[in-house]
């Protein structure tokens, strides 16, 4: 990751999550990193966040109303096809790792099952932030 200290502005992550708690919390920890966030509470909101201010990197929930993640993942694709993006997910009927495979098919560079240890999901930011 760059170094706060220098003049490089730091990555911008868009966090797309129905889930007001797990935003707010992904927020405040790559805040803390020093990342500039921003956030979407659908993936519909998020792609409109995202044309208007293009992030370095999206992350966003599988399972979510409105426009869910899958969709989102696909769409942000298609439309900017070298968009950077982590999928999460929590559940749903089939499990996170039916979803989470699918988002990973369509183009998701890193998955992740919540809940999962922060130090992990940073390295894998840094990842996909330098491998990208």
């Amino acid at each position: 990751m760059r170094s706060q200290e220098s003049n490089e502005a730091m990555p911008r992550i868009l966090i797309i999550d129905d889930d007001d708690q797990i935003r707010s919390m992904l927020r405040q920890f790559l805040e803390m990193k020093g990342y500039d966030v921003d956030d979407a509470d659908d993936g519909n909101v998020g792609i409109a966040r995202y044309r208007q201010n293009p992030a370095d990197l999206v992350i966003t929930d599988v399972l979510m109303p409105g426009k869910e993640g899958i969709e989102t993942i696909r769409d942000l694709r298609r439309d900017f096809p070298a968009v950077k993006i982590i999928a999460i997910s929590g559940g749903g009927q089939l499990g996170p790792e039916t979803y989470l495979h699918l988002a990973e098919a369509l183009g998701a560079h890193k998955i992740f099952t919540k809940p999962f240890a922060l130090n992990e999901f940073l390295q894998g930011v840094e990842d996909v932030l330098e491998a990208c």
